[in-house]
């Protein structure tokens, strides 16, 4: 009975999305991406998943981490985190819907047409989030072996109209520019560089704030575990 309630998790009832769908909503929702400049090149995003994949990932069944620590940075709680590893990949059909939907040769062109980004090295890591009250992160950018960042927000709770992506300008004031909007099947894109300062600030968080990130990470990427 698990078994078949894990294979149920698609991105649709009807099965019709899996991985070609999750390649088409991506590359059309690219295309319509809208493009910010100031204080850095980043993309905000609509529908960029198929729907009902987000209702599908926010359905799986890990429980939210307890006992978290929060000083502001994710590796803090290592132990805790949940990636969409071949593991994964074979008990949850959105889990490897999307992996393969994000492998797909077009979708990484079509990356790098738009944004400029090298994926030439690129391996695909995907990031299953649920972050609870007093969950914070500092101001900072990403290493430097992860060379496309993509973040989607899983959730319509209007409590975490506040929660998206804060984005800020460099040191020393890490000046407030704006936020991406965090709303179901919304998101943002940046390249990773030495500009690209992010965070999450001290917002109130009501609920739970759910979320996948998606990385192409170079070969040098230590944690190869973590890698769809």
């Amino acid at each position: 009975r698990r078994r078949k309630m894990e294979r149920s998790l698609a991105c649709d009832p009807a099965g019709q999305s899996g991985a070609d769908g999750v390649t088409r909503s991506f590359l059309d929702c690219l295309k319509s991406a809208r493009q910010e400049t100031r204080p850095f090149d980043y993309w905000l995003l609509d529908n960029p998943l198929p729907e009902g994949c987000c209702e599908a990932i926010a359905s799986l069944p890990f429980p939210p981490p307890e006992g978290m620590s929060f000083k502001g940075r994710r590796e803090i709680n290592n132990v805790s985190r949940v990636y969409f590893t071949p593991e994964n990949q074979a008990k949850f059909d959105v889990c490897r819907s999307v992996v393969e939907g994000f492998k797909n040769p077009g979708v990484r062109m079509a990356i790098e047409e738009a944004t400029g980004a090298d994926l030439s090295d690129g391996h695909l890591r995907i990031e299953y989030c649920q972050d609870t009250e007093g969950f914070w992160l500092e101001p900072h950018t990403d290493i430097f072996v992860k060379k496309f960042t993509m973040l989607v927000y899983l959730s319509d709770d209007p409590a975490l109209a506040n929660a998206g992506t804060d984005i800020l300008e460099g040191p020393p004031d890490f000046k407030y520019v704006g936020s991406a909007p965090y709303g179901k099947n919304k998101g943002v894109i940046f390249i990773p560089g030495k500009n690209t300062w992010h965070g999450v600030g001290h917002h109130p968080i009501k609920g739970l704030r759910k979320s996948i990130i998606i990385n192409y990470v170079t070969s040098d990427w230590n944690d190869t575990w973590q890698l769809a």
